[in-house]
């Protein structure tokens, strides 16, 4: 199409508002407009702010490690007052200190050295704090020495990653599991018809159904709270090779498993450029699969809130339709889905991309990690709308009563197995059990009277009748009560 024909952008349209030169600036997306209250916690761990801080906190250690080894002849030993200073540096990186990097980073054009550069500039103060007699000056080149930037980078992300499981992603989840596991004991004995493929089935509880979607998902917690987050320093290539043309006669090995398991890392002595990521692929599977798993949870939840199972309490004020008032939806549960599915997508990615880098480096994997907070983000909404939604749910006993009562013929199984056991046990008549009940049930409503009826007439023993003859659809439920109490959460 020419230009002159082209229609005008809704941008280009005369009179609107430019939105993106708002100021403060709009959001672009919804992890930073609307859910921002949900997901604000992980922004201490997985934002662009956070990885320069955590570069700046690996910097400063590994300056201090190289001190405190004596790893380089000559290096200042650093007073206490001196290592207060350094850690002050990172405890305070804040809005201003992030303007202030940004700056340097204008220049540089390069994120690792701009923090390089921001710290040596708080080294050439220090006088100012410490006094004219304060060594940090003169320990300037021990910045970043012997480093590439994926030295600091890959300890950056392993601290930023663990600190965003350890204190914002699981204990939300654990927090979901733990009221899921009392929802399950609640419910232990609420005799619930079953449905396999859709269609009435062998009677269960509530609390055994639920507590199998809280079994699954603690299952996945215990993997994730046992992942290791790997890390290494060892140069350009992973050979050491600066370091051993610098200082030969320092053990850097030893110097640098040291200081990854000083930062509370498991060391990973055998890498390129890059430390593997191999760790951060079988993390992040694990979360994907626990996501799903709560997928299943909120697909659940939202078919038995559409059979009348639960009952959804009305928040006052809201609107569940803009036309029909009656309205109750589950948005919660609808909300959870599409947040699950996405974050998947992303940990999926993540966990497929990161696994793979040509020869000794290149950088698809610094775009990728930068999308592990909106991957996180994402499961952590859809936690969040769970547990709200699983909070605003109470369930209707009389819709479980009916259910079971309208499905007699469900005592099919029990019938022909009981018939089963008689015949092993010489009791004649017992014939063809299954096809018997087939013909009974197949298709067919039944009714209390159809069911003793039948049984009536099977010429059973009758202590065997006489237990059949008591049960119901709502009393078959076998062991389903006792299972729940294997729950361990």
């Amino acid at each position: 199409m020419p230009p002159s024909t082209r229609p005008a952008s809704p941008a280009a349209t005369p009179g609107r508002v430019t939105l993106a030169d708002a100021v403060p600036p709009i959001a672009l997306g919804p992890l930073d407009g609307r859910y921002r209250g949900a997901v604000a916690p992980l922004v201490d761990h997985l934002s662009e702010a956070a990885l320069n801080r955590e570069r700046l906190h690996v910097e400063v250690e590994w300056l201090i490690h190289l001190t405190a080894t004596g790893a380089v002849p000559g290096a200042p030993t650093l007073s206490g007052a001196e290592r207060d200073y350094l850690r002050a540096v990172v405890a305070t990186f804040g809005a201003e200190q992030v303007a202030e990097l940004a700056a340097i980073e204008k220049v540089t054009v390069h994120d690792v050295k701009a923090v390089e550069y921001f710290l040596k500039d708080r080294l050439a103060a220090a006088p100012a704090t410490l006094g004219a007699g304060t060594v940090l000056p003169g320990a300037s080149e021990l910045v970043h020495f012997a480093c590439t930037s994926e030295d600091i980078n890959n300890l950056s992300y392993a601290l930023m990653v663990r600190g965003a499981v350890h204190d914002v992603w699981l204990p939300a989840a654990r927090a979901l599991v733990s009221q899921l596991a009392d929802l399950a004991r609640e419910h232990r004995d609420a005799a619930l018809l079953a449905r396999t493929h859709g269609q009435p089935a062998t009677p269960t509880t509530l609390g055994k159904e639920i507590a199998v979607l809280a079994a699954r998902l603690d299952r996945q917690l215990r993997r994730i709270e046992r992942a290791e987050y790997l890390g290494k320093l060892n140069g350009a290539t992973g050979t050491y090779g600066a370091h051993f043309a610098a200082v030969p006669g320092t053990d850097w090995q030893a110097v640098s498993r040291g200081f990854v398991e000083g930062l509370g890392l498991t060391w990973n002595p055998l890498t390129t450029q890059i430390e593997s990521h191999d760790w951060q692929a079988e993390l992040y599977s694990d979360v994907a699969r626990f996501n799903r798993v709560l997928h299943n949870l909120a697909t659940d939840m939202w078919t038995y809130i559409s059979m009348g199972v639960f009952i959804q309490t009305p928040v006052p004020g809201a609107t569940g339709s803009s036309t029909m008032p009656h309205k109750v939806n589950p948005i919660r549960f609808e909300n959870a889905e599409a947040n699950l599915e996405l974050s998947s997508a992303l940990l999926d990615t993540l966990a497929s991309t990161l696994v793979t880098s040509r020869l000794q480096r290149d950088l698809t994997d610094s775009t990728t990690q930068r999308n592990i907070g909106p991957a996180f983000a994402h499961s952590l909404l859809a936690i969040d709308n769970v547990r709200r939604g699983l909070g605003g749910l109470h369930v209707d006993h009389e819709v479980l009563a009916r259910d079971l009562d309208a499905n007699w013929e469900v005592l099919g199984e029990p019938i022909q197995s009981a018939m089963r056991a008689a015949s092993v046990a010489g009791v004649t008549g017992m014939e063809n059990p299954y096809e018997r009940l087939k013909e009974l049930t197949r298709g067919k409503r039944l009714g209390a009277a159809d069911i003793a009826e039948f049984i009536a007439g099977l010429g059973l023993p009758a202590d065997v009748a006489a237990r059949l003859a008591l049960l119901t659809p709502a009393t078959y439920t076998g062991l389903a009560a006792d299972l729940v109490d294997h729950l361990e959460v």
